[in-house]
């Protein structure tokens, strides 16, 4: 059901070699991105008709109008399963106490005597967020990306998720219900690239947002890569990944459960398990069978992820070298499942998110752990950080100099100037003291 790697015995090469051979999606925003241009022109030239016209070529239903309303948001929060609410609320909390934590406090350093630089740190204005509603229904993305939007102060948040024609046209009835839960009301039954073009030209209905972040499809990510310099994004988020380090204390039970978690989502899911112990490979795939029999979505996504050439068991000499595939990979969610795992976790470079110890599975993470599952994927991870408050402040430098600081080091301007050619630049210095540059102290 899993392939195998086995990378004992030789030498692990190094950077780009090392992670040639370990397995990954095919996954070509290159080859989406010219299919999603005639939709995201359409989009831009035409408003909401195009938006209504694609939610009908797409999703089956005609819309009436692309925004919702207030009323289903309403009904919606009315109807929610009790349990379901209550699980959200929790999930909200969290995420609050985590992220609030996060915000950022204007600082300013004094470099010289009357010379100063202060950051400052200034939302964002408005964002557009994705909360995807196709294979499966994500209440926790509608979380995970409003969020930190919301403590990073943002005053204008807009969220978009597909329309289901079982609902009429209206995105999941969860979704609607998760944003009653956190205010959001601005909220638009569109979906894939057609949502990201809306938020980035704006429509007839819809104002256009300075950034739009959360995860999606392949469809949503060539629509970021189109509108990139236009807009701010979070990331082109690729197929979701799972990688386990493990040795030959880990539970074979957990081990195997939480690479099926991880396949559920998609047939290009990642499911990777790096391991030392031959016996605990065995008998994660022994596990696999009864597991995957036992749960939903077995043929359409389980089976073809676990089985596709982005899944795989790898076979390492030991723990460090371990420790160097699972930082090749850079997985969007690392757990560490190893005699002090907390140890090794702490030395885990490239990492979305890691979850220490049999305790903490990835699940935990996706819903009710306080942290964001908004993660990077795809190996993004060596570069790459989660979304958080930062996703959604800029830093702003205030520079302020009086006559004296800037006397002080207007000599090492104008060389410096004078140095790259650019002579107006220190004119521009020479300027405010009568053309003679003053003289170092």
């Amino acid at each position: 059901m899993i392939s195998r790697i086995d990378l004992r015995g030789d030498a692990l090469p190094e950077g780009p070699a090392l992670r040639d051979l370990l397995p990954r999606a095919d996954f070509d925003v290159s080859a989406a991105l010219e299919k999603v241009r005639p939709i995201c022109e359409a989009v831009h030239h035409r408003g909401d008709a195009a938006l209504i016209d694609f939610a009908e070529k797409f999703d089956g239903v005609r819309l009436e109008s692309v925004r919702v309303p207030a009323q289903a948001l309403s009904d919606a929060l009315a109807a929610l399963d009790p349990a379901v609410r209550a699980a959200l609320e929790e999930s909200i909390r969290r995420a609050r106490l985590v992220h609030r934590a996060q915000r950022r406090t204007t600082h300013t350093t004094q470099v010289v005597p009357g010379g100063s630089v202060t950051e400052k740190w200034v939302p964002v204005e408005r964002v557009g967020l994705y909360a995807p509603g196709g294979r499966s229904v994500y209440p926790s993305s509608v979380i995970m990306n409003a969020v930190p939007a919301q403590e990073a102060g943002v005053e204008s948040i807009a969220l978009a998720s597909p329309p289901q024609a079982e609902f009429g046209g209206l995105p999941h009835p969860t979704i609607l219900a998760a944003c009653a839960l956190l205010g959001v009301d601005e909220v638009y039954a569109a979906g894939g690239a057609t949502a990201v073009a809306m938020f980035a030209h704006g429509t007839e209905s819809c104002p256009p947002a300075n950034m739009v972040t959360g995860p999606g499809n392949i469809w949503v990510a060539a629509a970021k890569r189109y509108f990139t310099g236009k807009i701010g994004i979070d990331a082109e988020a690729g197929p979701t990944e799972i990688a386990v380090l493990a040795d030959s204390t880990a539970d074979p039970v957990h081990v195997a459960s939480d690479l099926i978690s991880q396949a559920e989502h998609d047939p290009l899911a990642a499911a990777v398990l790096v391991t030392d112990s031959v016996e605990l490979a065995d008998a994660v795939e022994q596990e696999l069978q009864p597991q995957v029999a036992a749960t939903k979505h077995v043929e359409d996504r389980i089976v073809p992820a676990l089985k596709g050439p982005q899944s795989a068991i790898v076979l390492v000499d030991g723990i460090e070298e371990g420790l160097r595939v699972v930082d090749a990979y850079g997985a969007e969610h690392l757990e560490i499942q190893t005699a002090d795992a907390a140890a090794v976790a702490d030395r885990v470079k490239n990492a979305g998110a890691v979850f220490i110890g049999p305790w903490a599975p990835v699940s935990l993470g996706d819903y009710a752990a306080g942290s964001n599952h908004v993660l990077p994927t795809g190996g993004c991870a060596c570069h790459s950080s989660g979304l958080s408050v930062q996703s959604f402040l800029r830093g702003i430098h205030i520079v302020d100099y009086t006559k004296d600081a800037l006397a002080e080091v207007a000599h090492h301007v104008v060389t410096l100037a004078e140095a790259e050619d650019l002579p107006a630049h220190g004119a521009a210095i020479k300027a405010r003291f009568g053309w003679k540059v003053p003289e170092s102290k």
